[in-house]
């Protein structure tokens, strides 16, 4: 199991201030990517990695619920990430309804920077209706308490995004080769460092507030990049299932291969009942001399 040093020191800024919109004069909102939201080391300026994906997410979730007066439940999030957005520059997030109705909600928002698209998503709302539960059994995840709360992730290779999270792992972090020669999956409790309440926007980070899991899988990773996330919240966290904001999280690699991995992640309540589920899609990035 790789080991990491102590955590960095709280970051500056907390979830709920980086989905801060500002409403512009063509209807749009505008919002900003700072640096501690990078998916670059933190031991490098944050411009070494890129805006993470999983506030990109959630700030297209927020920017349709904002943006269109939504009040029903998020169910679905589609994303593409086209380019990637510069740091501490305004973003303009275009929210648009593509059709309306009584228990289903389709709507789509664009994000560009300075008239360059940097990603776009579709969203599904929906209202929930009282029919009988037929969610597949799963045994209750770990206890909390019995896992090591030093097995975290930090240090100066670590990404910026991470400083926003709680982890708690389950036999690892697994990092660079932890998990070669078997199955290539991670599990962990998470929650937001701030400790906020558990709900749409946070489930759209935690799902991907995580290295690929391809990366445990080898102790020479190749680079990647995200190209399609998508989310499907099942039931919404509530204090019971998301108890002081923890949920449990398991990471697994589907695939690798043809210059592409694809993974899965389920996030589940503290009584083993799932609450979302998430597949991504990464392209491997070349590699020079390769």
């Amino acid at each position: 199991m790789t080991t990491f040093p102590a955590p960095l020191s709280p970051a500056p800024l907390s979830l709920a201030q980086a989905l801060a919109f500002r409403p512009m004069e063509d209807g749009a909102l505008s919002a900003s990517v700072a640096g501690d939201f990078s998916n670059g080391p933190s031991g490098a300026p944050p411009e070494k990695g890129f805006p993470f994906g999983g506030l990109l997410a959630a700030l297209c979730a927020e920017g349709m619920r904002q943006g269109l007066a939504l009040t029903a439940p998020l169910r679905t999030l589609s994303v593409q990430y086209l380019s990637a957005a510069r740091f501490g520059q305004p973003v303009a997030f275009r929210p648009r309804l593509l059709r309306g109705g009584r228990n289903v909600i389709y709507a789509a928002i664009e994000a560009d920077q300075d008239g360059r698209m940097t990603h776009h998503a579709t969203g599904t709302y929906g209202v929930d209706a009282a029919t009988p539960p037929l969610s597949p059994l799963h045994a209750p995840p770990p206890p909390l308490e019995s896992l090591d709360p030093e097995a975290r992730i930090g240090g100066p290779m670590a990404p910026h995004f991470a400083r926003h999270v709680d982890y708690r792992f389950d036999g690892g972090p697994n990092i660079l080769g932890g998990n070669e020669g078997r199955p290539v999956v991670e599990r962990t409790w998470m929650r937001m460092a701030d400790r906020r309440p558990l709900d749409e926007v946070g489930l759209c980070y935690l799902l991907d507030a995580l290295y690929p899991p391809a990366w445990t899988a080898s102790a020479r990773p190749a680079p990647m990049t995200t190209v399609d996330l998508r989310i499907d919240i099942l039931a919404d966290p509530t204090p019971a299932t998301a108890p002081d904001g923890w949920a449990f999280f398991e990471f697994r690699m589907l695939d690798l291969g043809l210059g592409w991995t694809v993974d899965e992640a389920t996030a589940w309540g503290a009584d083993g009942a799932p609450l979302a589920i998430s597949r991504q899609r990464r392209k491997l990035l070349p590699q020079r001399g390769a």
